[in-house]
């Protein structure tokens, strides 16, 4: 049948949005707007926020869980998770306080802790990439596994007696109150930004996360990526073991007791889908500056740790879910 002469041809736009609808819609815009919300009933709430040194002081409630985190999210978008990465940390700092005592200077430190990373991170590469056994599964084994380690070598004792210089890492200040802490984080979002989102390996990340066996039949090497991608988590959590010992000054193998649970709320509070497959760096460095200011913001009202556990896992349960309810109700609208 031809069309009549008198009615236009039809067209499907490229953007069904323009820029500026698409920026406010998006996921990274709705943290902003809750940043700004946080900041601003700390700032009313306690006379001790808004200062400079509180808010530098702020930032060390997240730098090391959100240098995991950036791994984490490279993690969950290509579909899997590592629970580990807390027992990793531990067995890291528990490593670097042997060398220690051992008279073993800062950067043999630095090498230790590193090193015990990637050989954990390694381990569980080859436990989900190379035996193909679930991550949830093989990394909550392997959570006990390196934490038990650092318990069965300190006990109930610590190790202390760190050189002077290691302090600077987890202490120092860059210039004024940006501390080295915050200045590392936000270099290492910036490679993540370029790796995730700029690289045929981020690529590659997401399509496994969408589907991996056409990724597969694609030509991706999808075990091998995954492998390299536990490596990469243990390595950012050796590094986080350096920040948090030099911080501390001491090693005991309670050290970043539950942070799993912490580092996954950052990851998906930050809009990375939890299914795998979508969300960006940037979602997740300022998911890391919200949970700062949320956490240091408390802890200036005296509210108890225990509370902010319970604060920090109904935002996991409700980040999961929005989405999911949203959809459910889109789908509804659509349909009537």
């Amino acid at each position: 049948m031809s069309r009549s002469a008198s009615s236009p041809p039809r067209s499907i736009p490229d953007r069904l949005d323009n820029p500026m609808l698409g920026t406010l819609r998006s996921w990274e815009f709705l943290l902003l707007l809750v940043a700004l919300a946080v900041f601003l009933f700390n700032s009313f709430a306690t006379p001790y926020f808004l200062t400079p040194w509180s808010l530098s002081d702020s930032t060390f409630n997240f730098t090391e869980r959100g240098i995991i985190a950036l791994a984490m999210a490279m993690v969950i978008i290509s579909g899997e998770i590592d629970l580990s990465v807390a027992g990793i940390l531990a067995l890291a700092s528990t490593a670097m306080g042997a060398a220690a005592q051992a008279g073993a200077g800062v950067p043999v430190l630095i090498v230790v802790g590193l090193g015990v990373g990637m050989l954990c991170g390694a381990f569980n590469g080859l436990l989900v990439a190379g035996l193909k056994l679930p991550s949830i599964v093989a990394t909550i084994g392997t959570m006990s596994l390196f934490r038990g380690v650092s318990y069965i070598v300190l006990g109930d004792q610590a190790f202390t007696g760190y050189p002077s210089e290691f302090g600077f890492f987890g202490q120092g200040y860059v210039w004024w109150v940006i501390s080295f802490e915050l200045v590392l984080f936000l270099v290492m979002a910036g490679v993540f930004y370029v790796l995730l989102h700029r690289t045929s390996f981020g690529r590659s990340v997401f399509a496994i996360g969408n589907n991996a066996m056409a990724a597969r039949f694609s030509g991706i090497r999808v075990q091998r990526v995954k492998f390299l991608l536990f490596i990469l988590t243990g390595v950012m959590a050796g590094l986080a073991a350096i920040l948090l010992t030099s911080r501390l000054g001491s090693t005991r193998p309670s050290i970043a007791f539950a942070w799993e649970l912490e580092v996954v709320t950052i990851v998906v509070l930050g809009g990375i889908s939890i299914l795998g497959g979508s969300g960006s760096i940037l979602g997740v460095v300022m998911a890391g500056f919200v949970m700062g200011m949320l956490t240091f913001g408390l802890g200036l009202l005296n509210v108890p740790g225990i509370v902010m556990s319970i604060i920090t896992g109904a935002m996991l349960i409700i980040v999961i879910a929005m989405p999911i309810l949203i959809g459910r109700i889109r789908n509804r609208l659509a349909r009537s």
